[in-house]
């Protein structure tokens, strides 16, 4: 069975990283009440992550949610693989960081939307079959890419 998970809204930042390594991950709503938050999760069948003590005290939320420590992308990244033992480079940019679809070899039509260099590189360019974002291997992913690295090697 495949790990899929929901971040609350503290994790926004980390769900992009999740993301990036090509794990489905849903984003919670800022104003959505817990007890929705853990439903959704459940109805999903995703685990969810959170930074909020509170919502642990709901019944719903046993044998589902998974504790995270505030701030520290790294801190996080190392109390989730010792949840689960976390792939973080084997599917990376695999799927959209915006709305977690899978992303698809990019359209000719979008294609003139990307530098001239990247064009002519021959490089493998990626877009998003919904929001129409498009993804090459510039700075952003070599800095995205080496955390995964380096949390792969941890």
């Amino acid at each position: 069975m495949v790990t899929k998970f929901l971040c609350d809204a503290m994790l926004a930042r980390f769900a992009r990283y999740l993301r990036a390594a090509g794990y489905d991950t849903a984003l919670a709503g800022n104003a959505v009440a817990d007890r929705e938050v853990l439903r959704q999760a459940v109805d999903e069948g995703r685990w969810l992550l959170t930074a909020d003590r509170k919502i642990i005290e709901h019944k719903a939320a046993q044998g589902r949610v998974v504790m995270l420590p505030h701030g520290s992308l790294d801190a996080q990244a190392k109390v989730l693989d010792m949840h689960f033992k976390m792939d973080w480079t084997g599917q990376a940019f695999s799927r959209c960081l915006l709305d977690n679809a899978l992303l698809i070899p990019v359209s000719e039509p979008d294609m003139q939307g990307v530098p001239l260099d990247v064009q002519q590189s021959g490089e493998t360019v990626l877009q998003c079959p919904t929001c129409r974002r498009v993804y090459w291997r510039g700075s952003h992913y070599r800095r995205m890419m080496g955390r995964l690295r380096n949390w792969q090697e941890d």
